[in-house]
């Protein structure tokens, strides 16, 4: 370093310390007595208080500069660890709600089992074999049950590409009307078993949609077996089921008088694993992926569901589903 170079240093630390002291009321004869030196030999190097000031920012900016990079390398380890922690929460959530889903799995498949054991136990009632009607509901209900059996299979099969891609559809012509009706054909023993009833009102105009049979039956029989899970313990289950058109569409609601939902878990209902909170983790049994699996393939059928609910009155879902003649 020169005399120059050196005096220049010695100035610019000499400033910072009187700024420090006094401001910006300093004087050059308060920066030539810090510094033991005359006012010339000042302006030797700075033509002006400004042109000083000028040399100080630039020298203050060349002294903090190498801590640039380290700031930086701080910040994206702070972003890193913040982000890694989010990361962390989230997968114990997830852990959470997939030992849930383990744990309730097996449960979900009692439902067509049980159904198909009480129909089995009708069966050996010997006033069911002297009624032909009564011996053919019965066995209709059985092969719907194993039916249904399958497709729970099939949709546990499903779960794992959830996400990753769309459901395969197998699309054909369907009256929506008659296939409600088979599936409150077949749901009516399991919500008779607890003193329910269903009522429907199938008056859609204009039923026939395009759609896959297998996965729109499903998506019917998890709304009402929702609203047997869901159903008040003190009250008798009542459970509504209407179609209509409107705009165009064919309109399916599903409304029952269960325990309903809180404003808050209404929007999450649809979310994959979220199961609405009962008190009890096992007291309501599902996969928690019900209302998910649902969702979705109303709409990989470019349709809408929406659910209208107040805790303890009922729950309302509505499905809105494009016409055959407008797909």
């Amino acid at each position: 370093m020169n005399t120059t170079e050196g005096l220049q240093k010695n100035i610019l630390d000499a400033t910072l310390r009187v700024f420090d002291q006094k401001g910006l009321k300093f004087t050059m004869d308060d920066l030539a007595k810090e510094l033991s030196i005359s006012k010339k030999t000042i302006y030797t190097v700075y033509d002006d208080k400004e042109a000083l000031f000028l040399a100080m920012v630039d020298y203050i900016f060349d002294s903090i500069s190498f801590m640039i990079p380290s700031l930086i390398f701080t910040l994206v380890l702070l972003v890193t660890f913040i982000f890694t922690i989010y990361i962390v929460f989230r997968q114990k959530k997830l852990t959470e709600m997939k030992n849930d889903f383990i744990n309730n799995m097996t449960h979900e498949f009692k439902t067509p089992i049980s159904t198909i054991s009480l129909a089995a136990q009708m069966l050996k009632d010997p006033a069911v074999g002297k009624s032909p009607q009564m011996f053919q509901h019965i066995s209709g209900v059985i092969n719907d049950e194993t039916k249904r059996l399958r497709f729970q299979v099939e949709k546990v099969l499903q779960m794992s590409m959830f996400e990753r891609q769309k459901a395969t559809l197998k699309m054909k012509e369907i009256d929506a009307n008659e296939l409600i009706s088979g599936v409150i054909n077949t749901f009516a023993l399991k919500v008779e078993r607890y003193n329910g009833k269903i009522t429907s009102n199938l008056e859609a105009t204009d039923p026939v949609i395009f759609a896959d049979e297998m996965h729109i039956t499903n998506v019917i029989f998890n709304l009402m077996d929702n609203a047997v899970k869901y159903k008040k313990p003190e009250e008798d289950l009542e459970l509504k089921v209407r179609t209509w058109n409107e705009s165009g569409k064919l309109m399916i609601s599903i409304q029952d008088n269960g325990i309903g939902i809180k404003k808050e878990n209404l929007k999450k209902i649809f979310e994959k694993f979220y199961r609405v909170h009962t008190g009890n983790l096992h007291d309501v049994k599902g996969f928690g992926l019900g209302l998910a699996y649902v969702r979705k393939i109303i709409l990989d059928h470019k349709g809408t569901i929406r659910a209208e609910s107040d805790l303890n009155v009922g729950t309302k879902f509505i499905i809105a589903l494009p016409l055959l003649k407008n797909n």
